[in-house]
This record gives structure tokens, sequence and C-alpha cells, in this order.
């Protein structure tokens, strides 16, 4: 039987992964990036730019509560809410299960990777037209600097360093500009790659957010949409510590549907072995 493969390289192109495409529903270079959307037997539908996974229906929970939720629990009233990258939805998403959130900004560079969301992926983007939310597209290194001291929590959704304008999202005059723009005691999330692949992009990410923020922590989850299956992200904030001000009761008593994150993850994520700890010292 003939088969429609999608491929993933790694960087240097001599590994990667592929899965069988069972219907194409959009392909499109954009000016930034290409998009592409089908439905696979085993994953559902994906979506990819440029040649990469973004989002895998049968797992994007994941990733999707772990850069979300991890900050949100900790800080005590997040009502103002940046998310940068992320035009899927899934983060925006994420964030509005919380109900003392009034405002949530999606700045996403590519108006395009929004449009393509709202058609062709509802599981993600279904919080897209909440009223409590306002899409912008525009380059997120530019558009932070337009506040100071306004947002409870920024989260940075985006893609890879080397992908379309991503680099742009891991340097520390941006992670400077997103200190700026937090409220005293604001805090922020980024994904931050994982520890085998692209070691260095964690690594820098994670050293450049301890330079600016008071308090950064590395966090880790199982996620096998993305080629190692696990990945990293950075916990950063003005004062706030991910452990010692964690209350599990607010978890535990949280009214709406979550699949990976719970009180037992947030705590256990931040555990982490020996080897990256020797990475990032």
């Amino acid at each position: 039987m003939n088969h429609i493969n999608f491929f993933e390289y790694n960087p240097n192109e001599t590994s990667g992964v592929f899965f069988s495409i069972s219907n194409i529903l959009f392909s499109k270079q954009t000016k930034y990036q290409r998009i592409d959307i089908f439905d696979t037997p085993e994953f559902g539908r994906v979506f990819a730019l440029d040649g990469l996974t973004m989002t895998r229906e049968m797992d994007e929970f994941i990733y999707h509560e772990m850069i979300a939720h991890v900050p949100m629990f900790i800080h005590e009233n997040p009502k103002k809410v940046l998310v940068i990258g992320g035009g899927d939805g899934g983060t925006v998403r994420e964030v509005l299960k919380h109900s003392s959130v009034e405002e949530v900004i999606m700045c996403e560079i590519d108006a395009e990777v929004i449009e393509a969301a709202k058609k062709y992926l509802p599981l993600t983007s279904c919080e897209l037209d909440n009223s409590k939310v306002k899409l912008v597209s525009e380059d997120g290194s530019k558009f932070i600097k337009k506040y100071k001291n306004y947002f409870d929590l920024i989260i940075i959704d985006s893609t890879d360093p080397t992908e379309g304008e991503g680099g742009l999202l891991f340097t520390e005059d941006f992670y400077k500009s997103c200190f700026e723009a937090l409220t005293d005691d604001g805090i922020l999330s980024a994904e931050t790659e994982d520890p085998f692949i692209h070691k260095d992009w964690m690594r820098d990410a994670y050293k450049r957010l301890s330079n600016v923020f008071v308090k950064a922590r590395l966090y880790m989850g199982y996620l096998p949409m993305y080629p190692p299956g696990v990945w990293t992200w950075v916990f950063a904030s003005k004062g706030k510590d991910p452990i010692m001000d964690f209350e599990p009761e607010k978890v535990k008593n949280f009214d709406k549907p979550l699949k990976y994150y719970n009180e037992e993850i947030h705590v256990s994520c931040f555990s982490l072995p020996n080897f990256i700890k020797d990475m990032i010292k």
C-alpha cells in the first residue's frame, strides 16, 4: 500500500521521525514560514511549521498544560496574561481555565497561523474568539516594549530559535523587556527546548533568564510530541518561588478538566537529573 509520509528531521539531518498522512487539509508558504495541517491514523490532526511538528491532537495537552498551569497556579490572582507565539491557541485555552483571568493578549507574528488554526484546529483554537482574548499579529520582541508593569503573567510559546522569527524570543534583551512588562509579582514561563538535541538552546535560554529574573527554575515534562520525548521550560519571576509558594489545594480544588498537570507533577517537574543540573551550572 502506498502512503504519503511526513518526515521530521533533527537539525543535523541524520535522524528524525516519520508518520503516515491520511488526509492533507492545508498547506501554505506564508511570509514567515510553511504551514501544514494534516490528519494521521495514530496521532490525529497534526500542525507543522517548516516541517516540524507544533501540535498533535493526541498529546498536545501535555505541552500546553505545562507551559500554562505551572506559572498560573503560583500567581495569587492572575488577571492580565500575555502569550507570545502560540498561534494554535492551545496555551490560551489553558490560561482561560482560570476564572481570575480578565484579559489575554496573544501576540503571534504570523496572522495566517491564527486563521489556519481557527479553521482546522478546533480543539486547540477553541478559545481564540473568547471576548477576553485580543489577537495581535506582530513581532513579539517589538510588541513587548510597548508595556511596562502591566502583565501578571507572560508565556513565551515560541518556535525553535532557528525556525522563522523564533530566535528573537530567546535573547537576553527580549527577556529584559518581559521583566519590565511584568507587574512586581509577575511571573514568566518559556519553552526552552529539550536537553539532548537542543541542549545548547536550553542552556542558553536558562542562563539568560537567570541573568534577568530574581528567580529562574528549569522544569521538565514527558512530551512524546517532540523528539526525543522530553521537554523543558523555565519558570522565572521577580520573587515568587514555584515550590515554596505552591499551594497544592488550589490544584486539587480546580474545577476545570486537566489531563496531565496535577499537584504531584508540579512538584516533581522541578526535580532535575544530574546531567541537566551539570548543563545549567
